[in-house]
């Protein structure tokens, strides 16, 4: 068991002699967040284990400021807005310690009457670990994500209206030692606490805008690395604001360069056999269906209107449909040798739901798979001048390729489709009523 893992047993033991006094019992939302309650080791132990807890069933039917909103057939006021039910899974039981006397598991969602809860994040990405299990497939996942460190407050952020932040950084810390140096306690604490929580830290660089860092975990099982994911965006931004600063992984949060999420995937066998690596047919279906539903599959990869701002050229974010042999100008770049060879998406900004981005990833490389579809040329040199296909450019375009999609209706089921489409009209609907700084600065006086 890695460290700070936990097994139930080692629980009742932390419990009974007062190390441990608090499980965080926790689901992941629609937009990636961790959402529950904070338990009392006793209640936990002698009553979530066996019969686990419950949650208003509004937790996957509201927008990011928590507003009930209309359209949901899972939840809504004209079914009273009721309950469903969190069931811990032990294997992700772990300590948390930028949390004193804390530890934390996650939840698998049911219906109170019985049954999964399809359209979460956790069901959606099982259900096509399901798909690969039938055909005897396994697949590794490795998410880099990166994040801007500022030194204001969370609090002070807010007060000013998120304007003239502090990066903790100057200028461009692209791989310099000096420039992560200058953020090493926080840097250190973050890696070593994710350490605490059971992970697999690599390493941390500096990225190009100021302030802006990356810290790597090892590849794992899809869901494992899915779980980490979304347990290390919560834990760093605590993290952040008990040192007195504050941090975003919103996918741009500025004109310079975005926050990336590349998703790293490779398939094994059952027999751990590096798929991808020994049948180099199967390969190429897999990035052939990448190809194929990159467009389509687009909104799983960026649920947000923020998401679609990263697609610049020159911006290392991709805009071309095309794979290239570790070309980072692709949306697709193969990368590694012999065993580690893997697929990179690079589409996903730092603001993806990683279960959601995961198994779209999954279900096209399926598509590719299960039709056998030939894999065109690979592209060299710089795709942002090709003429090449692009990622589609705004929220509005990706949902409505995403309604077309009879891969995503046959992959997810039509239930889980209508259910991300009306978080989109969600999203659309706000933005489009909302007014902007742009527009005020250009239009107060001189218009």
């Amino acid at each position: 068991m890695n460290k700070g893992m936990l097994g139930l047993g080692q629980l009742r033991s932390l419990a009974g002699e007062g190390t441990v006094d608090t499980v965080l019992v926790a689901m992941t939302d629609m937009q990636g967040r961790l959402q529950g309650k904070r338990c009392s080791a006793r209640y936990f132990l002698d009553e979530v284990v066996d019969h686990a807890t419950e949650a208003c069933n509004y937790l996957l039917a509201v927008d990011v400021d928590m507003n009930t909103v209309d359209g949901y057939a899972i939840s809504s006021w004209e079914t009273g807005y009721g309950d469903f039910v969190l069931r811990p899974d032990l294997t992700t039981l772990r300590r948390v310690p930028w949390h004193e006397g804390t530890a934390l598991v996650l939840c698998d969602i049911e219906r109170v009457e019985g049954g999964e809860v399809t359209a979460s994040p956790r069901q959606v990405l099982r259900r096509q670990l399901a798909r690969l299990a039938e055909r005897d497939l396994a697949a590794f996942v490795g998410t880099e994500l990166e994040f801007i460190v500022f030194d204001d407050t969370y609090e002070q952020a807010w007060r000013g209206g998120y304007r003239d932040l502090r990066p903790a950084n100057q200028y461009n810390v692209d791989y310099s030692m000096l420039g992560t140096g200058r953020l090493e306690p926080l840097l250190r604490r973050i890696r070593n606490d994710m350490t605490g929580a059971g992970m697999y830290v690599e390493s941390a660089k500096g990225e190009c805008n100021p302030g802006q860092h990356e810290i790597a975990f090892r590849f794992d099982e899809a869901l494992r690395t899915c779980d980490n994911h979304s347990i290390y965006k919560t834990g760093a931004k605590e993290i952040a604001a008990q040192e007195g600063r504050s941090l975003t992984f919103m996918a741009k949060y500025n004109e310079r360069e975005g926050n990336s999420c590349h998703i790293h995937l490779s398939l094994r066998g059952t027999d751990g056999t590096p798929v991808l690596a020994e049948d180099p047919a199967l390969m190429r279906h897999f990035i052939a269906g990448q190809l194929a539903c990159l467009r389509e599959l687009t909104y799983f990869l960026a649920p947000n209107i923020n998401s679609y701002k990263r697609f610049a050229p020159g911006s290392f974010a991709p805009t071309a449909v095309a794979w290239g042999a570790d070309n980072r100008t692709c949306a697709l770049r193969v990368v590694g040798h012999g065993p580690s060879l893997r697929v990179e998406n690079r589409v996903p900004g730092g603001d993806v739901n990683p279960y959601l981005a995961v198994a779209a990833v999954i279900a096209a490389g399926l598509h590719g798979i299960d039709n056998e579809l030939p894999l065109e040329d690979e592209f060299t040199g710089n795709a942002y001048h090709s003429d090449k296909a692009t990622v589609p450019t705004t929220l509005r375009e990706a949902a409505a390729l995403l309604a077309d999609s009879k891969v995503a209706r046959e992959a997810f089921g039509e239930d889980v489709v209508e259910h991300y489409l009306n978080a989109a009209r969600v999203e659309l609907t706000a933005f489009d009523a909302a007014v902007t700084d742009w527009e005020r600065q250009r239009g107060f006086e001189r218009l």
